[in-house]
């Protein structure tokens, strides 16, 4: 019965347009067949039959049910029919006059594996496809991320790796693009981290990693781009699912996705709420040095108990206004109330052990995000060979405001308010040359307007020493891009060239501060394939990158959870620049799939986050205070080794891994003073940053199908061990399960999820400051973000079924908003 109302409902516009032309069933035909996968005989559910009636112009059609089978009533006409399918080679019929029932037969329909940009597809409808410039991760299938967040999703990308902190790194840089539909988004908002915690991962659809972009692409990131394509339905009709999430700690979520798809609109959404709490912890010992003997040891206990609540909706409308071309407008809006309340007890010692005095700091601290973003798109296909125009408008507007009590052996309040503003506009051209050659060109313009107001009200602060300040920012970049690329024979490449301006003014207004950036800069990209066979192939690419500051990097305010652990940003900051080469290579023996890199990147003026010493006057004593902030270091060269494996013995088990070691060598010294509060004393000190280390990342994936149709997913992740000038880093170790069940017919599925099994997912680190060789403080840190996990998920299905939402998952559609220059 369900199956009868679903397929109803696909049809519903076909039968509204024809009714009032079959009331005389002589006038009446019927086109029926079946749609197999020409490989397997398997019968393709869902697939797609298009029938254009030739003189009216009009599109009807319908679905294949659950054996690949299809039947429409038509009035008498002349049809053109097409058969499509995700990820297969469409089928085209030419068009006929058809006065009576016609049986199409068996319709076989072959995987599509070419491409212009494409290099291999992974067979099976894999999690991971391979294109020339970038690797696409499927979230569909992946339980262990069910009620998780953006956050999550990322952490189980290949070649991605999420810290405690939050804090996201690409091949062990953490100077990544992060993207949404392509484009810079309100999603990610103004405190990146935080924002991607608040996005459930039921929203996602699927990740680009794009190590070696191509001349389309901003320039920003110097490790690469990572871009969250969020949901977008295409199936017929209407339909969607429901998501709700109940985990311990407290982690309530609700996720709608709602899809309708008439003749001439295509109307998509999805809405999210989410109630959690993150209790975490942080443990500092910190020892003071005098002429290398111990002088007092100093430890910081704190607790957090963090409670995030949030609301974010989605909701477009694509309008088809003819064949070829679309109109799409996008409605985002993000609202969220969180609350941390902070207990840090700080205990002081004499170098023999004997304690000085205890105190208890707490910070209550609250903070609302508010965000809005609006998009519109124009897609013109002017041919169906890939000749194209497309021009995007995009404003977003986002609000941040964080208020702090902090209670001591001193009261003190600080707030921060933030408003960021940005206008893009987007052009893109492409035309096709001949059968296998392509010609792009493009022009993007970002504008952003940013003002922050830091305030610290505390009657005991030295004012010397109060980092009260009022920050105007404004960053405009234009950027004008070419490329070309070519098939020959077994051979692709892709040239271009990026040109962008940037235009940076900061105004620090409470100290009367004014600073100007500006600089014009080319990009050259070269991205280069050859494919020995069908199972083999190797890639080559080449790209200039650079790193802009971000607004929080130039913004010198101090955060007050510790009065002795400060961390603040530098206006004095320059950006990076970064050249990346990248040899990749995939093979396929039967059921084993490998895909492997070597890369290498040289950056300059590389931006590096160090810790500095400064003495402060705190409860009226001289104070040796810890400063940790982003300089511009002279050089650094990063080279590795990655490769990304599935092996699929059976069709009950599914095992994928991933290694990527690394190496970096950083050369450079800082040099700054320190100014002694009491007697105005300063003394120059300069810190030798020249450091060479290596590190390595890995993750094992096994999917196994268990009695009662029950699947089971479990993945092992670890993080080694890793040092700079300053610190050495503890390896991090961490395991997550999950266990799926389908109920309802396959209409619903239910995820039980255990996030860090064994609780281990803790950054440790000693920090030397200011150097190794001659410290003036050793400390170590332990920080978790959060502990274990366990959620139960449940998602229920209307007008689809599981096996439609995957396939939809893996589209590769490129007027879905994915692609970003």
């Amino acid at each position: 019965m369900i199956k009868k109302i679903t397929f109803f409902i696909c049809c519903l516009i076909t039968i509204s347009t024809t009714f009032s032309q079959s009331k005389d069933a002589a006038n009446t035909i019927k086109i029926f067949g079946k749609v197999i996968d020409a490989k397997t005989n398997q019968p393709l559910e869902y697939a797609t039959i298009i029938i254009k009636n030739t003189k009216t112009e009009k599109v009807s059609g319908g679905i294949t049910d659950l054996d690949g089978n299809f039947s429409i009533q038509l009035p008498k006409a002349n049809y053109q029919i097409s058969v499509e399918f995700i990820s297969f080679k469409s089928i085209n019929f030419p068009a006929e006059e058809i006065t009576s029932n016609k049986n199409l037969g068996t319709i076989k329909l072959a995987e599509d594996t070419n491409s212009l940009n494409e290099i291999v597809i992974v067979a099976e409808k894999s999690t991971v496809d391979i294109r020339l410039d970038k690797k696409i991760y499927n979230v569909g299938k992946d339980m262990t991320v069910k009620g998780g967040t953006a956050s999550d999703v990322l952490d189980n990308v290949p070649s991605v790796d999420v810290d405690p902190e939050g804090a996201v790194s690409l091949r062990g840089s953490e100077n990544v693009r992060i993207l949404i539909d392509g484009k810079p988004s309100a999603l990610v908002g103004l405190n990146g981290a935080d924002a991607l915690r608040q996005l459930p991962s039921d929203a996602i659809e699927r990740v680009e990693v794009i190590t070696s972009p191509s001349a389309r692409y901003d320039a920003e990131g110097t490790a690469g781009i990572l871009n969250i394509i969020l949901r977008k339905g295409k199936a017929v009709g209407f339909n969607g699912s429901v998501n709700i999430t109940v985990g311990d700690p407290q982690n309530y979520q609700g996720a709608v996705n709602l899809n309708m798809r008439a003749e001439k609109v295509n109307v998509f959404s999805n809405f999210g709420y989410n109630d959690r709490k993150g209790p975490g912890n942080y443990l500092a010992d910190i020892t003071y040095l005098s002429d290398g003997a111990i002088d007092s040891l100093r430890t910081e206990k704190r607790n957090f108990d963090r409670n995030r609540a949030g609301f974010n909706g989605n909701v477009g409308l694509e309008y088809y206004l003819n064949d070829d071309s679309s109109i799409t407008g996008t409605v985002f809006v993000r609202s969220s109330n969180n609350n941390s309340y902070s207990t840090n007890n700080i205990s002081s010692f004499d170098s023999s052990g004997n304690n000085l005095y205890n105190s208890v700091r707490i910070q209550d601290e609250d903070e609302k995000d508010e965000s809005l973003q609006f998009s519109l798109n124009y897609a013109n296909n002017f041919n169906d060979k890939g000749h194209k125009l497309t021009v995007d408008y995009q404003y977003n507007a986002s609000n941040e405001f964080e208020s702090a009590d902090i209670f001591d052996i001193n009261l003190e309040f600080n707030s921060t308010k933030e408003i960021s503003v940005d206008n893009l506009f987007q052009a893109d051209y492409v035309l096709p040359i001949g059968e296998s050659a392509q010609f792009e060109a493009g022009y993007r313009g970002n504008f952003q307007d940013l003002t922050s107001n830091y305030l610290v009200v505390a009657p005991n602060l030295d004012p010397r020493f109060n980092p009260s300040n009022n920050l105007e920012f404004t960053q405009n970049v234009n950027a004008f891009y070419t490329q070309f690329g070519n098939k020959i024979n077994k051979f692709s490449y892709l040239l271009g060239l990026r040109a962008e301006i940037t235009a940076i003014d900061i105004n620090l207004l409470t100290t009367q501060e004014n600073y100007k950036k500006r600089f014009t800069d080319f990009f050259p990209t070269v991205n280069l394939g050859y494919e020995v066979n069908d199972d083999q192939s190797f890639t080559l690419g080449y790209s200039r990158r650079l790193r802009r500051p971000r607004s929080r990097f130039l913004n010198p305010f101090e955060n007050r959870a510790s009065e002795t652990v400060i961390s603040k940003g530098n206006v004095n900051l320059d950006p990076t620049y970064t050249n990346s080469f990248d040899l990749g290579y995939l093979n396929r023996w039967g059921k084993l799939t490998l895909n492997s890199s070597i890369y290498y990147q040289h950056s300059t003026n590389n931006i590096v986050r160090v810790n500095r010493e400064e003495v402060r006057i705190i409860n009226n004593k001289e104070t040796n205070v810890l400063v940790r902030e982003p300089i511009n270091l002279a050089s650094e060269d990063r080279m590795g080794f990655e490769f990304n494996a599935n092996y699929n013995p059976s069709r009950k088990i599914k095992l994928s891994g991933s290694f990527n070691f690394f190496q970096f060598e950083t050369n450079g010294e800082y040099t700054y003073d320190i100014t002694n509060p009491t007697t105005n004393t300063v003394t120059n000190v300069t810190q030798d940053f020249d450091a060479k280390n290596t590190s390595w990342f890995t993750r094992f994936d096994a999917r196994v199908s268990l009695p009662l149709d029950i699947e089971w997913q479990t993945r092992l992740f670890y993080r080694g061990p890793r040092s700079d000038a300053q610190s050495d880093t503890d390896g991090i170790f961490s395991a997550n399960l999950a266990f799926s069940k389908d109920i309802l017919k396959d209409k619903g599925t239910l995820v039980l999820n255990v996030s860090d099994v064994f609780n281990s997912r803790k950054y440790v680190t000693n920090a030397f400051a200011p150097s190794r060789e001659n410290p003036t403080n050793i400390s170590n840190q332990t920080f978790q973000w959060r502990v274990r996990q366990v959620s139960l998920n449940f998602t229920y299905r209307f007008n689809q079924n599981k096996s439609q939402k995957e396939r939809n998952q893996q589209q590769r559609d490129d007027d879905g908003g994915g692609d970003e220059f």
